[in-house]
């Protein structure tokens, strides 16, 4: 049977040289390679959705693939796919690299310049790992479905637009529904979600933020574990020790997460820092909430505008949630899409705060009634996003295809002037 090699190299130049050696190896069989970090998770997640039989035996990452760094990467690549084997081809071929690698979830190290018996060698080697391990778990059953949980971010246009009670809401629902969730305050200076449900806590993030090695032990002791038993990683009683929260620590700390559980909601406020990137980038679904005003609608603008420059993730892979909708506002969700060029939620969250007030004052968003319309469309944007069991893939998630529910919403609106120029 030939070995399926996945490059994942960003240089044109490494491309040709690193596809020409692998074409040359005995029963090899080089797939088309990737050019970025996202393109090659995506491709695996894809290829692990069918079975993980499609998957390849061996991921060959060059160190200067991006976005991602290299060694990150891997690490997320041996999370979520247990079973592909990644060799990693450096300049720097030292021990201490070496070491940081196999820590990293590696199996192997090529050094550069390439030679034909040294990766030839490796390659082997890490193909029969692989071909060990998916004998272990069994090829093609049901141990290992290979994608690992679903992660969504849930971000706000600005201050106050509603994206923790959204955050909270869909991670009470996906847990409603049967499906292990996971609930992370990536507001590191600001969360609020610990009062919104009214508990005290003793952990927070911050205490993942050194680990390298989250074991399902020390993530089990950091996190609470709430009476709807929707697991809490909280931010920091502290604002200020939220700057221990690195993006490479939030990468871990996100990965380690969706290792445990199949849904994990992240509350990523409304400023931008590192760590909040970082989960951003690796989510499936990135949601953007605004509410349809001027000043909310620009700053959704601005939002996913600095997101493309930073090329943390692109207007058509955001999906924005239009909060405190009513038909009678000016600024429609259809003019909303139009202005921002992302993707939009089919479903709308009313404007309804009265139905809110007492049981956020009382920091028991939890027991929200069932009755209120807010939570039943927020409990329906979860069912549309799939995070509800028996609503799996109800929206393409990320890259893998877009939100259709632009083209569904076939909304009137009266201003057709452009905000935000």
């Amino acid at each position: 049977m030939p070995t399926r090699i996945l490059p994942a190299v960003g240089d044109a130049d490494a491309v040709r040289s690193l596809t020409t050696l692998l074409s040359q190896l005995p029963d090899a069989e080089p797939v088309a390679p990737v050019t970025d970090s996202t393109q090659l998770v995506d491709t695996l997640a894809r290829l692990a959705a069918e079975s993980i039989d499609e998957l390849p035996e061996v991921v060959v990452v060059h160190e200067r693939i991006g976005p991602v760094p290299a060694l990150e990467l891997i690490r997320e690549v041996a999370l979520r796919f247990p079973a592909v084997g990644v060799i990693l081809v450096t300049s720097d071929a030292g021990p201490g690299l070496f070491q940081a690698a196999m820590d990293y979830g590696a199996r192997g190290l090529v050094a550069l310049p390439l030679s034909y018996e040294e990766l030839a060698s490796r390659v082997n080697a890490v193909a029969q790992w692989s071909m060990g391990v998916r004998r272990h778990l069994g090829a093609g059953g049901d141990v290992f479905s290979g994608v690992g949980g679903t992660v969504v971010t849930v971000s706000g246009a600005k201050g106050g637009v509603g994206a923790t009670l959204t955050a909270i809401q869909l991670a009470l629902a996906a847990q409603a529904s049967g499906r292990g969730a996971a609930l992370l305050d990536m507001d590191l200076q600001t969360g609020d979600i610990a009062s919104y449900l009214d508990i005290q806590f003793r952990r927070s993030i911050v205490d993942l933020a050194a680990i390298n090695d989250i074991t399902p032990r020390v993530l089990a002791d950091a996190v609470f574990r709430h009476d709807t038993g929707v697991a809490l990683l909280l931010a920091p009683g502290d604002g200020e020790r939220g700057e221990e929260v690195t993006d490479r620590a939030a990468r871990h700390i996100v990965s380690a997460l969706r290792s445990r559980y199949e849904v994990v909601v992240i509350d990523c406020g409304a400023q931008l820092s590192g760590a909040s990137a970082a989960a951003v980038e690796m989510a499936d679904t990135a949601l953007l909430v605004t509410t349809p005003d001027v000043v909310a609608v620009r700053g959704a603008k601005r939002t996913v505008r600095m997101w493309d420059r930073l090329q943390i993730r692109k207007a058509e892979e955001t999906m924005i949630v239009v909060n405190r909708h009513t038909r009678g506002t000016e600024i429609q969700p259809a003019l909303i899409q139009r202005i921002t060029g992302t993707g939009i939620a089919a479903t709308a969250i009313p404007a309804n705060f009265k139905e809110l007030q007492g049981a956020v004052d009382a920091g028991r968003v939890h027991e929200l009634d069932a009755k209120s319309t807010v939570k039943q469309a927020l409990w329906t944007l979860a069912g549309e996003l799939g995070l509800v069991k028996g609503t799996e893939g109800a929206v393409p998630q990320r890259r893998n295809g877009r939100a259709r529910g632009a083209d569904r919403a076939a909304l009137t609106f009266r201003r057709r002037k452009e905000i935000g120029r």
